[in-house]
Order: structure tokens, then sequence, then C-alpha cells
């Protein structure tokens, strides 16, 4: 029978099969090696830049309001020491100097530059200066010539404002209802106006919120001694005026903790980790409260100190210095008494140090032991008082004050 041309036979196909799964066989091993390297290799690709992601999150806007507070405490050491205060009286009679003014504008100038779609909550408006050209003057005199002695540093806040006029804009800038929603910075420009007028403690305080939460504190305090070891004494809250040893730049980070470093004229000093000291003898406490019997209740606080059982002198400082303090270990509990019943506390008085307080390893509520709602506004609107102390003695504290306060 003749052969069928199609027909082939089956023996080379079949030898052909087995050399390929010998091959493959052998080199199996190999590429699985391969694959499992190469997979290795992405993940640490992919992994890497979230770690450094994570590490870096806002240290743009870390870097910037450092500096910022930094180059606006320069101009009000110089209002102190070289002209006249110049102060007026808004409506609640507090005072504001031409310090308020110049600093305000110098902050709020370096976050447009670096940010320039957020918001500002500032506590200064320019109506005042527009109806009074000598005191414009005086302010913009100061402003244009202030600067960090550190060109890079300078050029990161954007440099100088271009005039008297646009000078007046900025500080409007700052006109922001807050709100929890979006990137709201707060600026206090000179915290404790009073310590400042009489040469005591006083701050430059900035702070980031994002959707109503505190990210990012800073404040500059040119009359607190830079050593984070230094006590606080029953006198600091006066005649603590910029001399050698004095100025202090505190800050922090959502979940990064706090740092000090020495507040200085150029690029910033190196930092120093801090954190609130281990307190396990309330008789050893020390705490702080307002100078001004207006700001909070003294002789309350008295009454809760006694109960507590702490012996030292109570601590009378302004401006939120007393955070700072506290967060380095120099103090251990800050109280702020409510002294009306209609009074809301104005989230520039406290974002930076509650964040700072927290990073440090403290807690801070309000006298019902709520923590501070920066989202409702331009004021701590649902909340009443403050209670800064070591998260291990926070909650006998609160207790306390509760007991002395009536408060169910």
């Amino acid at each position: 029978m003749p052969r069928d041309p199609s027909h082939k036979p089956r023996l080379p196909l079949l030898l052909l099969t087995s050399l390929l799964i010998l091959i493959l066989a052998a080199f199996i091993p190999s590429i699985t090696s391969r694959l499992t390297l190469i997979l290795s290799h992405l993940r640490s690709q992919s992994t890497t830049p979230n770690l450094a992601k994570m590490t870096s999150l806002y240290s743009r806007e870390l870097e910037i309001a450092q500096l910022a507070v930094q180059r606006a405490s320069i101009l009000t050491k110089r209002v102190f020491h070289e002209t006249s205060k110049g102060t007026v009286s808004k409506d609640d009679a507090s005072p504001v100097t031409i310090g308020d003014f110049g600093a305000q504008a110098l902050i709020i100038s370096a976050l447009k530059h670096n940010f320039p779609h957020d918001e500002i909550v500032a506590e200064e408006e320019a109506t005042e200066l527009r109806a009074n050209p000598p005191l414009r003057d005086q302010i913009w005199e100061l402003v244009r010539t202030t600067s960090l002695d550190d060109v890079a540093a300078e050029g990161l806040l954007g440099g100088g404002i271009k005039d008297a006029d646009a000078m007046l804009d900025i500080i409007d800038q700052g006109n922001s209802k807050g709100g929890k929603v979006g990137r709201v910075w707060t600026i206090d420009p000179i915290d404790g106006t009073k310590g400042f007028l009489r040469g005591g403690q006083y701050a430059v305080c900035l702070a980031l919120l994002e959707d109503g939460d505190v990210k990012v504190g800073a404040i500059g305090c040119p009359n607190l001694p830079v050593d984070d070891a230094a006590p606080l004494t029953a006198d600091i809250g006066a005649n603590a005026t910029d001399d050698e040893g004095r100025g202090v730049l505190f800050s922090a980070v959502i979940g990064q903790g706090a740092t000090s470093r020495p507040l200085k004229a150029g690029a910033l000093a190196e930092e120093r980790s801090i954190s609130m000291k281990p307190l396990t003898d309330m008789s050893n406490a020390s705490f702080c409260e307002s100078v001004e019997a207006g700001h909070s209740n003294q002789s309350e606080s008295a009454q809760i100190a006694q109960k507590l059982g702490i012996t030292k002198q109570s601590v009378r400082m302004d401006s939120q210095a007393k955070y700072g303090s506290i967060a380095r270990g120099a103090g251990d509990i800050y109280l702020r008494l409510p002294t009306s019943k209609t009074y809301q506390e104005k989230i520039w008085d406290h974002a930076a140090g509650d964040l700072i307080v927290r990073e440090a390893g403290g807690q801070v509520t309000d006298i019902k032991g709520n923590r501070l709602n920066f989202g409702v506004g331009r004021t701590l609107a649902t909340n009443s008082g403050v209670i800064a102390a070591p998260k291990a003695v926070h909650s006998q504290v609160l207790s306390v004050v509760q007991e002395v306060l009536g408060v169910k």
C-alpha cells in the first residue's frame, strides 16, 4: 500500500517534546529565582518612596512656618527695642501694637508666596492703618527693613513686600472664617500683647489646620530661656527681655513629635526633641496660668492646686509660651479656666500650642474632657476652658477641675 504523504512518524515529535520538558525542568529553578529577585526589587522600589513620603509629610509647611515665625520674631524684637510700641485698641479693648501688624504682614506674605491657595485666619485687620497714614508708614518702614540674614532662607519666604499698599492688602488676607474643610493657617502675630509691652513673655504663633485638625505648629518665644532644662520661676512672666541665652522656637508636625531650637536671625538652628517630663508625685508639679485675671479664674486655680496636692506657687505668664514650657518639661500643667459663660477662645490662641503639647506626650482638653475643636470657625465655640497636662495624670487633673467648677 502506498504511504500517505501527510503521515509523519510520531517518534520524532515525542522525542522533541520530551527534550523540551527536560530543558524547561533544568531552567525553572533559575527562572523562579530571577522572578523572586525582580519582584523583591519592585516591592522595595514601590515602598521606599512611600516611606520617604511619610517621613517628609508636611516638611515644606513646617520649614516655611518655622522661618516665617523666626522672621516675624525679629520684627517684634526690633519694635520692643527701637521704637514706640504705638498701641491702638480693638473692639474688645485689647491693645494692638505696631509689632502685631508688622509681624502679621510678614507671615502672611510668606504663606501666600508658598501656599497661595490656602486660607488664613489672622487676628488683625488693616482698617486702622488705612485711616492713620503716619502709623501705616511707621509699620511699613519696619516691614520693609526686616529680613532673615540668610539669603537662602529669606528666599524661601519670597523676600520682601512690594510697598505699603501691598502690605495693607496682605494684612487683610487673614480674614478667612475658618471651618472644617480645606487648609487653613491660623496666625497670632503677638500672642500676649500685654506681656510684650512690659518686657515679659509673648509668642509669635502659627499653625496649619487641615479639615479642622492641627497638622503643623510653630511658636517663637523671644524671651524664654533657650535651655530646655531651665525651670520655670515665678518671675518669668516679667523682666525677661531677649538678652543672651533667650529665644526659643517650638514646633511640631502631627505624628512626628515636638522639637525646640534656638530662635535665630537667619537659617534654622539645630533642633532638639522635647517631651513632657514624667510626673509621679503631684506635690512636685508646677502649673502655669495667665497673668491677666480676666483670662483665667485664678482663685479657682488655687483651689484646684490645693486639692491636687501641688505645693509650688503657680507660674503666671502670658501667651502660648505656657504650652511650650510644659511641652519641654519646664512646667507640668497649664490651666485656663473660664471666666465667663459666653466668652469663646480664639483658635489662634491655642492651635499651635495644642499640637506641640500633644506631640510632646501631653493631653489637651476643655473642662468637660473634650478635645479642642478648631473646625467650627474663628473661635473654639464648642469648648470651655483649657486643661493641658501629661497623659498619665490628665484624667486626675480633669476630675479635680470638674469637682471645683461643679462640671457634670
